[in-house]
């Protein structure tokens, strides 16, 4: 079972949207064969907060939509806690960008937001769009996923 722990610092985000996205991100998981207990957080920030981040941590002084940090890149895999849980990592959501985006694309902020977290979720489990067959194959998943899940674009 995944727990999720949502952080609202943005305080734009209506308990309905965390429902859904706690559901969706249970779904990926599943489908991502991931069996165990694990864990993500996940964060939703304002634009200044999200660039602070994304300048401090990726030296890009620019706001963006979503920022991933795996808590499991470069593990030691012979340390292991009995008993505790698997800790995915942390996914950051710019609020405004995720309004902004449902808006260009022409779908739900809801489904934006699932969008965005799901594409985070993936990111945590060592999918990467640094060349164009990788994208293909996240986005691809990220498709799959969503569409499987019912959060299609209207």
């Amino acid at each position: 079972m995944l727990t999720v722990d949502f952080i609202d610092d943005a305080e734009m985000i209506q308990p309905v949207h965390l429902e859904v996205l706690e559901k969706l991100l249970q779904f990926a998981a599943d489908e991502e064969g991931i069996e165990e207990d694990a864990e993500v957080a996940v964060s939703f920030v304002s634009e200044e907060e999200i660039q602070s981040i994304n300048k401090a941590y990726r030296d890009k002084d620019s706001v963006t939509d979503v920022i991933s940090f795996a808590l499991e890149e470069g593990e030691d895999e012979d340390f292991e806690m009995p008993d505790a849980p698997r800790v995915l990592g942390d996914i950051i959501i710019c609020v405004k960008r995720a309004e902004e985006q449902s808006e260009e694309y022409g779908h739900s902020f809801e489904r934006e937001l699932g969008f965005l977290t799901v594409h985070g979720l993936l990111h945590l489990l060592g999918y990467d769009h640094m060349n164009e067959a990788d994208e293909k194959k996240m986005f691809g998943r990220q498709d799959e996923l969503l569409n499987a899940f019912g959060l299609t674009r209207d």
